[in-house]
């Protein structure tokens, strides 16, 4: 027989909401009423009911997680620590995977299909529009941007500038002189910053040690394999072709290096890559690379969006910044430039 909370309340002598708030841990119920109802509860096999609980707390118990990609490396992992840790507080995701760009742009996102559908939202490297993000920000809920980072909003990232003086610094020190960069696409609006702080300490790194950046030795390799491809058949075709190449990340680098294969040319014998990220094939490939902590972010993010669902957070924004360290993965792919 189906047990419903009134038979609960039958028997413990009490009121239904008396039942739902025993049982759901809030307030002004005594230990000894919550002792017995919950007792009760067990002893009668009652199941509280997941959409009446979403009712009567006006809770989904669900966090939207917005992503232009899920088949990719780094999405796939973020996405993945994100569900598990929302997952371990009883949450469920509603994943929203925005439709890739064509060549009139990308079709708009409204964040009003995930109003009264979820509690809080994740946004994974996003490079949203100001009437997109104002629009995000009207749902009047907790939103954590993973890999990049929005005024007022809170953000989970990696210090994007940092990698590309760490990546660049490190082939200054192999003695590499003529360094390209491989970066993202140069036409994405300016809120999503990885790409361009990449880029920005590429360039810092190059002037540091007194080097000018060549603009026929930045290119964009649109954060592919293809793209990373493309790229390296590009400067190798200069007159003067790298000696050494930063790729803006490891599946970029990848390409690279499979250009440099077609070409007949070895790396790093004739050319050194260095990749963002620590790709799960970085070690197959023997590529030296800077590590950023997907996984970590992931989870922080869904820490973080749990701590704003807490009972004593309020409802709304929080200004909180993550940011997580990396570390340089020196592989076969770099080495002393040849004299």
């Amino acid at each position: 027989m189906h047990v419903t909370i009134e038979d609960v309340a039958q028997r413990a002598g009490v009121s239904t909401a008396t039942v739902s708030r025993a049982l759901r841990g809030l307030p002004h119920v005594s230990a000894a009423t919550r002792s017995e109802v919950a007792r009760i509860a067990v002893e009668m096999g009652y199941v509280a009911s997941k959409s009446a609980s979403n009712l009567a707390t006006g809770r989904t118990r669900t966090v939207g997680v917005v992503t232009p990609h899920i088949a990719k490396w780094f999405f796939a992992q973020a996405i993945e620590a994100v569900e598990q840790e929302l997952r371990q507080q009883g949450y469920d995701v509603l994943l929203v995977v925005l439709p890739p760009t064509s060549g009139e742009g990308r079709p708009a996102f409204d964040p009003e299909v995930l109003r009264q559908r979820v509690d809080a939202v994740a946004v994974l490297t996003v490079p949203l529009t100001g009437s997109e993000l104002d629009a995000l920000r009207r749902l009047l809920m907790p939103i954590v941007f993973v890999g990049g980072s929005v005024s007022g909003l809170m953000s989970v990232r990696i210090d994007d500038l940092a990698v590309g003086r760490l990546a660049t610094e490190h082939l200054i020190s192999l003695g590499h002189r003529r360094i390209a960069h491989i970066g993202g696409d140069p036409d994405e609006p300016h809120n999503f910053s990885a790409p361009v702080d990449r880029r920005a300490g590429w360039a810092s790194a190059l002037r540091a040690a007194g080097l000018v950046p060549d603009p026929a030795l930045d290119v964009a390799g649109f954060f592919s394999l293809e793209g990373g491809t493309t790229a390296m058949e590009q400067l190798l075709a200069l007159e003067e072709p790298p000696t050494a190449v930063f790729a803006g990340s490891d599946e970029m680098a990848f390409g690279a290096l499979a250009a440099l294969r077609r070409a007949g040319l070895d790396s790093p014998g004739d050319v050194s890559v260095i990749g963002v990220d620590d790709h799960e094939l970085s070690a197959l490939m023997d590529l030296t690379t800077v590590r950023q902590p997907v996984t970590d972010q992931g989870r922080t993010a869904g820490c973080l969006l749990l701590a704003a669902l807490g009972p004593s957070s309020p409802t709304g924004h929080r200004a909180e910044h993550v940011l997580l360290p990396v570390e340089l993965v020196r592989r076969g792919s770099t080495a002393a430039r040849a004299v």
